[in-house]
């Protein structure tokens, strides 16, 4: 087994984590060379090794429990529990714990509105949202976790992450996207010799690649229920247009997807991380705009008919392109700028693009975030969508191919709309809130805090609180005016007592 120097701990309450390591446990050398401490139902820590070799060692020592014996399915993982006799110090026992999910609404509020101005406000919002380092490490292993399973019966296969917790715009408590890849499998596509001997494997053939794609996963699916450690509430989803196995993953709190055949979400993910890469003020933007949604339960993680975190970059991606000059390329323009090695083709979808960083050019676009956030929302309180379709390969409007409500085309496989789940309610609340924001942003020179002693919300702040505006159910267009005594209202709930502001 091809092991990574990875492992996840579960220190017991009467142990330290020296105590672990006997006598003929690997030497310290070889032992951790970084690890970091997070709670979820208990503390856990992620360990990395200096080597592979080390794992193999510290495996070598470990036991099977010796409770309950026959009932225990005996799958070695990299899940470990650390017991010993010994009561924790309590210099262990204020060992930093990070966060594995992001901070409650109102935390964010109180903190975002002691900045001394929205730009500010926006950065703040990231740096409390997006994934951290210690998270991204952790999804990693739970990955290659799921490849120790897999691999039992495709050792070659691989396990790749995508989706949000690679593309660059994922969020504290995010879903973690897994694709099950055997393309790299050996002897594919090998050349015939010349003599007229040839050697192949004997192979079960399936009705359809679809078919054949629903009998990995739930044979794999199986295995993650009955033998994965800490793997609980497995769902085998097999007759979704991309069929996948969910499960959650208790000891990292992670809600899991493990799909297969599923190359052009890689893509996807590829596409926005370069986005996400090319100027700071795309990701700033895309987690201000995402937040903004789910405290106005414009997004939600229960599927249905609301907008989607992808359609809702995408939408962000496309009102970047609009701006003059524009502040990323379009996909066409990658594409053209995309070497031979770039050529991607799947199932008759060109996603290629380039993946050279240094040749694309960056844009001279200078706007400022509070400047980029206000016009995103009068930009779609006003856009035609009922005419319309949003494409971020021409980044350019288009006349609408089909009579749905939002039109956002994929931008691989152009044919499918991605918005298609998209009702005509609630496409009105989204730009009835966009018409509400667009104001309120209006009026910050009105509700901008003066002096240095407050934590009253103010500017993006203000987006975050509840909405309770006729226009929101109504659709109508807001007029603008001074801060009601509605809005008033609302900030002076947000007070607590006066702090003075840094």
């Amino acid at each position: 087994m091809d092991l990574c120097p990875f492992m996840l701990f579960k220190p017991n309450v009467k142990s330290r984590q020296k105590d672990l390591f006997s006598s003929t446990a690997p030497p310290k050398s070889m032992i951790k060379t970084s690890s970091s401490f997070y709670l979820y139902m208990g503390m856990y820590a992620v360990v990395e090794f200096a080597s592979r070799d080390s794992v193999s060692s510290l495996l070598d020592v470990a036991s099977v429990p010796s409770n309950n014996h026959e009932s225990t399915v005996p799958y070695k993982s990299r899940l470990l529990t650390l017991r010993g006799p010994k009561e924790v110090t309590n210099q262990q026992s204020r060992k930093q714990n990070h966060p594995q999910t992001t901070i409650p609404i109102n935390e964010l509020i109180q903190r975002v509105s002691q900045e001394k101005s929205i730009d500010q406000q926006i950065v703040s919002l990231t740096e409390a949202y997006q994934l951290t380092e210690e998270n991204s490490r952790l999804r990693f292993l739970v990955c290659s976790l799921v490849k120790d399973i897999a691999s039992a019966y495709f050792p070659e296969c691989s396990v790749e992450l995508f989706g949000s917790s690679v593309n660059g715009f994922g969020k504290l408590g995010c879903d973690l996207d897994m694709f099950l890849d055997l393309d790299g499998i050996s002897g594919r596509n090998l050349k015939m010799p010349k003599s007229s001997l040839a050697v192949e494997y004997q192979m079960k053939q399936a009705a359809s690649e679809r078919s054949a794609t629903q009998s990995i996963l739930s044979v794999i699916g199986g295995c993650v229920d009955e033998f994965g450690p800490g793997c609980v509430g497995v769902q085998k989803i097999l007759n979704a247009r991309c069929p996948l196995v969910r499960f959650a993953h208790q000891p990292s709190g992670f809600q899991c997807d493990l799909t297969a055949n599923n190359r052009v979400a890689m893509k996807s993910s590829e596409l926005l991380y370069l986005y996400s890469q090319l100027d700071p003020r795309v990701r700033h933007l895309v987690f201000t705009v995402r937040c903004w949604a789910r405290a106005h339960g414009v997004t939600s993680s229960i599927p249905g008919a609301w907008i989607t975190n992808f359609s809702l970059t995408v939408m962000v991606l496309f009102f970047l392109q609009q701006r003059s000059p524009p502040i990323i390329p379009t996909l066409d323009h990658l594409r053209e700028l995309a070497g031979p090695a770039d050529k991607s083709v799947i199932e008759g979808n060109d996603c290629t693009f380039v993946s050279d960083f240094d040749r694309i050019q960056l844009s001279g676009n200078t706007e400022t975030l509070e400047k980029l956030l206000c016009e995103f929302f009068e930009f779609y309180a006003s856009f035609s969508f009922k005419q319309k379709s949003i494409n971020i390969r021409k980044g350019k409007e288009q006349n609408k191919p089909e009579a749905a409500p939002l039109h956002i085309q994929n931008p691989f496989e152009t044919a499918l709309n991605v918005s298609k789940n998209v009702n005509g309610t609630q496409l009105q609340r989204f730009v009835a809130l966009c018409q509400e924001s667009t104001w309120l942003l209006q009026q910050s020179d009105t509700i901008t805090p003066k002096g240095g002693y407050t934590v009253t919300a103010w500017g993006l702040a203000t987006l975050l609180l509840p909405s309770q505006i006729a226009a929101v159910k109504s659709g109508k267009k807001m007029k603008r005016e001074p801060a009601s005594e509605r809005i008033k209202s609302l900030l002076e709930s947000l007070k607590n007592k006066k702090q003075p502001r840094t």
